[in-house]
């Protein structure tokens, strides 16, 4: 004989199924509320060379409803795009270090203490402010290790940094006890080293600050530095 269910285990199923649902909402939610827009329209209104040399270029561009203007100002290198010959599988990967340099928009990668990449790089918004707070856009600095390599991610690759590490948890603390952000603030995480969408390598070469807080580069660029480094790699953002 076939049993017949009651009503409080109707009600039970049905519950369920609208909490599934809820949780569902709040992550799909959440998830395109932290997504960054693709910045478009975007328009260089001034570009010079500054009595040192270095590049100043002024920006503009929308971001989601948001008009924004950017100066970017990058100084005068000689190696952006230094491509020494190696076999990425006959390195050893715990003699590879990369250095972040927010200053330069750049991305250097060493080997046995000797340059053989330097990739040009942008950042958020802000890129000479160090990170304080969950949703700041700012790229946190300090010495971190890769944590975790991700192959497919939506920018191409990923390369997640071990952010917040003890120093850096040690540093929001400090600022928490200074009053210099809220008790209640959060440190957020997810920040790493990726690609960028297809066809948008032109925001790279532009300057334009359009993460939340990662560091971007080209997709060829992003391809190379994948086969170069591994889980453990040291990290060095510095501006």
């Amino acid at each position: 004989m076939k049993k017949c269910r009651t009503v409080s285990e109707y009600s039970g199923s049905r519950g369920f199924i609208l909490l599934l649902l809820a949780l569902f909402s709040f992550q799909f939610a959440h998830a395109q509320k932290t997504d960054a827009p693709h910045p478009r329209n975007i328009k260089i209104l001034d570009e010079h060379k500054d009595s040192k040399g270095d590049l100043v270029r002024v920006i503009r561009y929308t971001e989601g409803d948001m008009m924004v203007t950017q100066t970017i100002i990058i100084p005068k290198r000689t190696f952006l795009g230094m491509h020494t010959p190696i076999n990425p599988d006959t390195m050893k990967k715990d003699l590879v270090r990369v250095v972040v340099d927010k200053s330069h928009y750049c991305v250097m990668v060493l080997y046995r203490n000797k340059p053989i990449r330097v990739y040009k790089a942008v950042f958020g918004p802000n890129p000479m402010l160090n990170k304080c707070v969950e949703g700041d856009r700012c790229t946190p600095e300090g010495w971190f290790k890769i944590a975790n390599k991700n192959p497919a991610s939506k920018y191409n690759k990923f390369m997640g940094l071990n952010y917040p590490n003890d120093s850096s948890i040690a540093r929001f603390n400090r600022l928490k006890d200074e009053g210099l952000i809220p008790k209640t603030a959060r440190m957020g995480g997810s920040v790493g080293i990726h690609g960028i969408w297809p066809g948008g390598d032109d925001m790279i070469e532009m300057g334009v600050g359009w993460t939340d807080g990662c560091i971007a580069i080209k997709n060829k660029d992003i391809d190379d530095l994948y086969s170069l480094v591994g889980v453990g790699t040291s990290v060095l953002v510095k501006r």
